[in-house]
């Protein structure tokens, strides 16, 4: 016969976790349907004192759910937890290394512990949470086949009942019972437990577009990252709330999550030019006129007046301020004035004045001009007397 090894266990060393292989059911209300209830089972194998949760699935949402009612359940945290080879625990079973499965190694992280799953196809690893299995059995169960529920928490509220009764039986051999041992050895030596409960996330992979965003699938959004990123891959990992995008182990950008197709854009992610188009307006235009003169701001401002799509008068309001900056404020201010005086708005008159010099001319439009005497007196100038 092949010999067995009995194992020494220390307190608050180890969890392990485990689905029954047996289900139990409830009833669809609208339905009438029986659907198949997961138990979920972990053990301390240093006390024995055991947790029972009913699921709707073994999928790593539902995985991930039980094992944070659990550990809020023993009120601390083990230095390991102990899983089988399901696929929402482990990615790719090996003897030697196996692969975690990203969500749960993420979820052990947060509570400060190790995922060490047994061997494939070797039972003994766990065999106390196989026994505890048995023994759920027989005392949870038992009492629950002939009850029928219509809702998930109708099933585990039972549970709960039959469960204080269960950890509150005294050991055949011990004068104590699986709580009272765990409340005299292991709950003080477990870790404390972390501030939040731990969120699911999903893990993805994406690539960097050339407009400085990146695609998430499951919301149909962009999300954008530093634009010096551009072309490479980023690891994106998102819960219900929150958008995180890390390249090469560096958080490099986080937003919100959005449940609609769009597009969510930071303004320092984008280019310095990027950055300058988006702030483009009638009041970024008017402030930027307003500090070449004021007969320029009025300019634009009617500019913007006349035309019903603001968007139009942009370029047009650009490209005069820009005109500040070859010729000087003053000549453009003075140009502005002559060209509102006539009734001509446009930027090529503005231009033009200043190419020509046309600013520095008298102005004949000017009202003080049209009042001064444009030939100086001599003897040959007769007068308005004369025609008297």
């Amino acid at each position: 016969l092949e010999a067995s090894m009995k194992l020494e266990h220390k307190a608050g060393e180890k969890l392990y976790i485990d689905f029954t292989g047996k289900k139990l059911s409830m009833v669809d209300k609208t339905t009438g349907e029986i659907k198949q209830l997961e138990v979920f089972v972990a053990i301390l194998p240093s006390s024995q004192y055991t947790f029972v949760k009913a699921c709707k699935s073994q999928q790593k949402e539902e995985l991930i759910a039980c094992l944070n009612d659990c550990l809020h359940y023993y009120g601390g945290v083990p230095q390991a937890i102990i899983s089988d080879n399901l696929k929402s625990a482990v990615h790719k079973a090996h003897k030697y290394e196996p692969v975690i499965n990203h969500s749960f190694k993420d979820c052990a992280l947060h509570y400060g512990c190790v995922i060490d799953p047994t061997r494939p196809h070797r039972p003994q690893d766990k065999a106390l949470v196989e026994s505890a299995v048995h023994l759920v059995y027989q005392r949870i169960f038992y009492p629950l086949h002939e009850m029928t529920f219509f809702s998930l928490e109708d099933v585990n509220r039972e549970i709960s009942k039959l469960l204080i009764v269960y950890n509150d039986i005294k050991f055949q051999r011990m004068d104590c019972s699986r709580k009272e041992l765990f409340l005299s050895t292991e709950k003080h030596v477990l870790k404390p437990l972390p501030v939040d409960r731990y969120e699911l996330k999903e893990f993805r992979r994406a690539k960097v577009q050339r407009m400085g965003h990146i695609y998430v699938g499951a919301d149909k959004h962009y999300y954008s990252v530093p634009y010096r990123y551009i072309g490479q891959h980023v690891e994106v990992q998102y819960n219900h709330t929150t958008i995180e995008i890390f390249h090469g182990g560096d958080r490099i950008a986080t937003h919100q999550r959005k449940n609609h197709a769009g597009y969510t854009s930071v303004k320092e992610h984008l280019p310095s030019h990027h950055q300058h188009y988006r702030d483009w307006s009638p009041d970024f235009f008017l402030s930027r006129a307003k500090d070449c003169g004021e007969y320029v701001y009025q300019y634009v401002k009617v500019l913007f007046s006349r035309d019903a799509y603001p968007e139009h008068i942009y370029k047009r309001a650009k490209g005069i301020l820009e005109l500040g900056r070859q010729y000087g404020n003053d000549r453009l201010n003075e140009s502005c004035k002559r060209a509102a005086r006539i009734g001509k708005y446009a930027y090529s008159i503005i231009k033009n004045m200043l190419e020509k010099g046309l600013d520095k001319d008298i102005d004949m439009f000017d009202p003080d001009y049209q009042h001064q005497i444009h030939i100086s007196f001599h003897e040959n100038i007769r007068g308005a007397d004369y025609y008297r």
